[in-house]
């Protein structure tokens, strides 16, 4: 048995030693790789921040909260709901003197809702989302008054999409939500009778 005993660098090893060490990190490496599959496989997907359009109640928090000078929330639309009406409470202040484009009548403070006469008594709102600040009002007054055609959503080409978003914690109806990086947006549909 001493003629199986062989000395590296002043260290006796045998045999039985050999395979054991060689056992010992054969499983080692095995169990690193399906430690390694595993995490591949339950890696959490990239995600983004989004604003769910049926839990927001457009508190104006999205105006002041994001870390950018400019917020990165903006008004959207969905055409296929909105009712194209004459007097549209998202457009109008309440109790406006006037159905006209005047700034006293306006109810969003920048004028990014822009009203296009179609044909009479229907007319078309825009947003304008260079002047949007995300504040709401807009939001608020569809919601109240009207059919609910307008909601917020982050824009992505302008969130840094922070770690902790300070809109989100600052969110008091949980609308602040993380979604798939590769499905950034979630949208209102129409509703189908």
């Amino acid at each position: 048995m001493a003629e199986d005993n062989k000395t590296i660098n002043g260290s006796a090893i045998n045999r039985r030693h050999f395979l054991r060490d060689g056992f010992w990190g054969a499983c080692m490496v095995s169990l690193g790789a399906v430690a390694g599959l595993l995490g591949r496989k339950y890696k959490k997907k990239d995600t983004v921040w989004q604003i769910d359009p049926y839990t927001c109640v457009a508190c104006g928090n999205c105006a002041t909260y994001c870390v950018l000078e400019e917020s990165a929330v903006k008004c959207v639309k969905v055409f296929a709901i909105c009712g194209y009406c004459d007097f549209c409470s998202a457009y109008y202040e309440p109790g406006a003197v006037a159905l006209d484009t005047a700034a006293e009548n306006q109810l969003c403070p920048t004028g990014a809702i822009k009203r296009e006469f179609i044909e009479d008594p229907y007319y078309e709102y825009t947003i304008d989302e260079k002047l949007c600040i995300g504040c709401g009002k807009c939001v608020k007054g569809c919601a109240v008054f009207g059919n609910g055609a307008l909601f917020l959503q982050v824009r992505h080409d302008r969130c840094l999409n922070c770690n902790e978003c300070s809109i989100a914690a600052a969110c008091p109806s949980g609308a602040f939500k993380r979604v798939p990086a590769d499905k950034p947006y979630l949208l209102k549909e129409t509703v189908h009778t």
